[in-house]
């Protein structure tokens, strides 16, 4: 392979990699809505925003669904960082004063 070639090569893959980060991002921002509506239910019933047993279904679920060539560590200190990014999010929301319910 020429180092044209190669070059060609990998401009296809960055190009590959580049729309794969942006369907990663939209996925993290879909989960991260979610993540909203639980802080703001919990808010709501004044629950915690750390539930350790929630946690470890999230990484038996993750670990799991890990087909690799990523190791279940490596997965997992993914989730790690993920789900430390959603409480606090989770916090952020439960801290906010709930919208007036024009009801009333």
């Amino acid at each position: 392979m020429t180092p044209e070639e190669a070059q060609e090569q990998l401009e296809e893959y960055r190009l590959m990699i580049d729309e794969v980060d942006r369907r990663i991002v939209a996925l993290l921002n879909e989960r991260t809505a979610v993540v909203e509506n639980i802080g703001r239910v919990k808010r709501e019933a004044q629950l915690p925003v750390y539930e350790p047993k929630r946690e470890d279904q999230v990484f038996a679920n993750i670990t799991s669904a890990n087909q690799g060539p990523l190791t279940t560590q490596a997965v997992r200190g993914i989730f790690e960082r993920i789900i430390d990014a959603s409480r606090s999010i989770q916090r952020l929301r439960m801290m906010q004063k709930p919208p007036e319910d024009p009801k009333c």
